[in-house]
């Protein structure tokens, strides 16, 4: 036999704090909760181990606070590309009606809202239009639609084009769309619209996008009979160049191009791309979806346009916002606005629809975000005088003008890329998850020296607990309940017998080899006793 080399030691259960931070990868637990009683330098661990544990519990509060402010940062990249979508160009005399197409009939209905004409001053207007004066007996039309008056009277593009070249190849007004805006009748070149195939370019420079020229019609403009705000001082041409995803807000965005220049536009796109919120405040909600939201007044909602709905723009936003304003103002919308409400008549026009929209432009009422993606474009420009001298003489056989008018009314506008480049503006989230993450990994290593595995760890410690603690109670509580029985049980075999006596002589009749019969204790408790008969 071998000698006993002294008593086993039992292992110590799962759920005792010893042999868990002996074993725990949690740096210094183990001395905290080593064997031996408390000594100074348990305490200086115990101190150690707790400082270690606020400052990583303060850095990660840091960490996530910094993450809920939800900063963001913006990138600007500047990208190469071998083909570019030209933009759209919309462009408006602005003069907005011509002298010649005038009537009676349009001086009696707008006469008074968009001249500041009295009705006695019409015959007097007429003849400073060069027009012969109202018949006698003249008798106003019923009705009157300001849409159709611009229409009719606006400026042509038929008559105002004199030539127009896209990369060197021809191209007429069949190329532009007309369109209505807060000054009358516009013309957009390369719009897409009605499904059209948009026009690319593949090169950047002069001659490789857009060259038009233009004639003003200055003898069509109607004479200044009255300083007022819509009373136009200048001559010349409106442009405003923008994606064909948003509305022209020309009166507010375009530049002006003058007669006797040719002016160069020199453009670069830049696509812009934010965050929604939290991080920012962009939106991609349609305006359309957002007409269709709105409450309908008594004009009913507008009817949404057929097929899918145009991306969302900040100025298809403004447009929208403006039609409801004026809509629920005044009844009406101004033609250059979208919807199913009537268009507003002329006195309309002067009493409600274009004090209330000019003080609601100035109070800035519609809370617009901007759009999460969007494009817009850069421009610079230069002037040349035109025509010279020498060229005078031919445009003006070729046109079948004086060279003075040649002079006075011509002009040519040649818009194109600078190069084939453009600019990504893009904002970005400053913080992200795995970075939050990184960050607490790093301080949890960096001050108590645990990881993902230490925190399993401690939560299988946990359930070891909660097993040995909480459930082992239980456990032990029902055991110990059936372990009473279990001895009562003993206590009444192992006690006296008590036999109940036959009254009958005869023999015992025959009974099953055990019976259960019931026998009283000394103890009057009552049991249940298994003899053999």
């Amino acid at each position: 036999m071998k000698p006993t080399s002294g008593p086993e030691v039992a292992p110590r259960p799962a759920s005792d704090i010893r042999a868990f931070a002996s074993s725990c990868t949690l740096h210094g637990l183990g001395h905290v909760f080593g064997p031996g009683g408390l000594t100074l330098r348990r305490a200086l661990w115990a101190a150690a181990v707790l400082l270690s544990l606020a400052a990583f519990l303060y850095q990660v509060a840091e960490r996530v606070r910094y993450y809920g402010e939800y900063h963001h940062e913006t990138a600007l990249d500047e990208r190469e590309s071998h083909q570019l979508t030209f933009p759209a160009i919309t462009l408006c005399n602005i003069n907005p009606l011509r002298r010649s197409r005038l009537t009676p009939n349009d001086l009696h209905w707008a006469g008074p809202a968009l001249l500041g004409l009295d009705p006695a001053e019409h015959a007097a207007f007429l003849r400073a239009l060069g027009r012969p004066p109202a018949p006698p007996g003249f008798m106003p039309s019923p009705t009157f639609d300001m849409a159709q008056l611009y229409a009719r009277a606006g400026h042509s593009l038929d008559d105002m084009l004199l030539d127009c070249r896209y990369r060197g190849q021809p191209c007429g007004p069949e190329n532009f769309t007309a369109i209505f805006t807060r000054m009358g009748q516009c013309y957009t070149f390369n719009s897409g619209a009605d499904g059209a195939e948009l026009l690319t370019t593949s090169k950047g420079g002069a001659g490789n996008g857009l060259e038009v020229m233009l004639d003003v019609q200055q003898d069509e403009y109607l004479p200044v009979w009255k300083d007022s705000e819509e009373t136009p001082f200048e001559v010349g041409i409106r442009v405003q160049i923008h994606s064909q995803e948003e509305p022209p807000i020309i009166d507010q965005l375009g530049f002006g191009a003058a007669p006797g220049y040719q002016t160069f536009v020199s453009c670069q796109q830049q696509q812009l791309s934010f965050l929604p919120p939290p991080w920012g405040d962009c939106s991609s909600v349609s305006p359309d979806l957002e007409l269709e939201l709105e409450p309908s007044g008594p004009l009913g909602s507008p009817n949404p346009s057929p097929g899918p709905s145009p991306p969302y723009s900040l100025m298809g936003c403004r447009l929208a916002c403006e039609t409801r304003y004026v809509a629920r103002k005044c009844g009406c919308r101004m033609m250059h606005m979208p919807g199913s409400a009537p268009v507003c008549s002329p006195q309309q026009y002067k009493d409600c629809t274009n004090p209330a929209l000019d003080a609601m432009l100035r109070k800035d009422a519609c809370a617009c975000p901007s759009p999460c993606a969007s494009t817009r474009y850069a421009k610079e420009l230069s002037m040349v005088r035109i025509p010279s001298r020498a060229a005078a003489r031919y445009l003006a056989r070729k046109h079948n003008r004086s060279e003075a008018y040649i002079e006075e009314n011509m002009l040519v506008l040649d818009i194109f890329f600078e190069a084939l480049n453009y600019e990504m503006v893009e904002q970005k989230k400053a913080y992200e998850v795995s970075e939050l993450l990184g960050d607490i990994g790093g301080q949890m290593g960096l001050f108590i020296g645990a990881s993902l595995l230490t925190i399993l760890e401690i939560l299988d410690y946990l359930c070891e607990v909660f097993r040995d603690r909480v459930l082992g109670y239980f456990w032990n509580r029902r055991r110990s309940q059936r372990h009473s029985s279990t001895n009562l049980l003993q206590e009444g075999l192992e006690g006296p017998r008590t036999h109940v006596p036959h009254l009958s002589l005869g023999p015992r009749p025959p009974t099953h080899p055990c019976a259960v019969t019931k026998t009283i204790s000394a103890s009057h408790r009552t049991c249940y006793l298994v003899t053999r008969l």
